[in-house]
Order: C-alpha cells, then sequence, then structure tokens
C-alpha cells in the first residue's frame, strides 16, 4: 500500500527538534549517526524558515545542583552521569541555529510536560507538528504521544531521528508512530514544505 503525499500548511504547522544538543548528539545512535540526522534536521529546519513556518528547538537540562532531574527506582536507570560540560544542553552549531527559533528547556523526556511548547505552538495557530531528533524512542517518542493527547496531528521523519540501538528506533517507528500520525522522510517534508 503506497502512502499518499503529504501536504503540509505553513501557516498552521510547526517543526519540532528533540534533543539536538551537544551532550546528546555524540552519543552512539543508530541506524543514522547523530551527525546525520543534525543533517537533515537543519534542512528541514531551513525549509520551514524559508516559509515563515515555527521551528522549535527544544533541549533537556537541569538545573546546577541538578535536583529537578527525575530520579525513580527502576530497574534499568540512567546512568550516572557525573558532571556535565558547560555545553550540554546548547543546540549544536551543526544545526545552524536561528534567533527566530523557539527556544524549550525540559526537564524530563517529554517537551509539553512543565514546559510552555503547548502555549507557544497554539497562540501560533499551529495544529500539525513535524518531529524530528535524538532520540527516537524516549524523548521524540514521549513528545510525541504527549501532542497525540492534545489533539496535534503529527508526521514524524523517520530519517532525521536515531536511537541508542537500531532495534529501539525500529520499534518506535513500526508500532507507536502509525498509531497517532504519519511517518515520511525528510525529502518528503521539505518537497510538502515549499
Amino acid at each position: 500500500m503506497s502512502t499518499p503525499p503529504l501536504t503540509l500548511d505553513p501557516a498552521t504547522t510547526a517543526l519540532v527538534l528533540i534533543d539536538l544538543q551537544y551532550g546528546i548528539v555524540g552519543m552512539n545512535v543508530q541506524p543514522q549517526s547523530g551527525a546525520d540526522v543534525v543533517a537533515r534536521c537543519r534542512r528541514l529546519a531551513e525549509a520551514f524558515r524559508g516559509v515563515n513556518a515555527p521551528v522549535v528547538l527544544v533541549t533537556v537540562g537541569s538545573v546546577g545542583d541538578g535536583k529537578d532531574m527525575l530520579t525513580p527506582a527502576a530497574d534499568t536507570p540512567a546512568p550516572a552521569g557525573g558532571a556535565r560540560p558547560a555545553n550540554w544542553s546548547t543546540v549544536v552549531e551543526d544545526l545552524a541555529p536561528q534567533a527566530s527559533d523557539l527556544r524549550i528547556m525540559k526537564r524530563q523526556w517529554g517537551a509539553f510536560h512543565g514546559t510552555e511548547l503547548d502555549l507557544q505552538l497554539r497562540r501560533r495557530g499551529i495544529r500539525t507538528i513535524v518531529l524530528a531528533g535524538i532520540s527516537t524512542n524516549v524523548g521524540v517518542e514521549s513528545t510525541a504521544r504527549d501532542a497525540f493527547e492534545r489533539g496535534y496531528e503529527q508526521v514524524f521523519v523517520g530519517d532525521a531521528m536515531a536511537a541508542p540501538s537500531g532495534e529501539a528506533h525500529a520499534n518506535t517507528l513500526k508500532f507507536t508512530f502509525p498509531r497517532i500520525g504519519r511517518i515520511r522522510t525528510t525529502d518528503d517534508v521539505v518537497a510538502a514544505m515549499k
């Protein structure tokens, strides 16, 4: 079964890029490298900016003492990180961030809870979000689930995201994203924004 052509209205569509920051882009991810994800996301951002559609750069971080980080008891807890470099939460320069981009700092996996992302999107009349970034099965998926519950239409750019394992990336694209939105390529989205 072929997928229908993608059409997007720049007046009601925003690009939301998840965790393309120095502390995350350098991780070993699959099936694309962090550098490949950033390059594709830069293409997407340029296409959105070219038609005056919002670009949202979401990063994750914490205050200096780290007491705002989630630390629940878990069978597989997050690795103890120790001190992070000063630029850990800084958007990578290769993405070519612009002053016009919206910036959202989150304190957990998803980009909606505890942030002004929903407010910023709704005040701009956004009904559709295009999601990409790292990690497919954590930050991107958590944000996507929250967006679904808030009624947003979604497009997931499968070749502009990656995860710590190819299996985790593939599972999200196979089982979660098709239930809550549409999966397309960078080329599909760039063409739809022209």
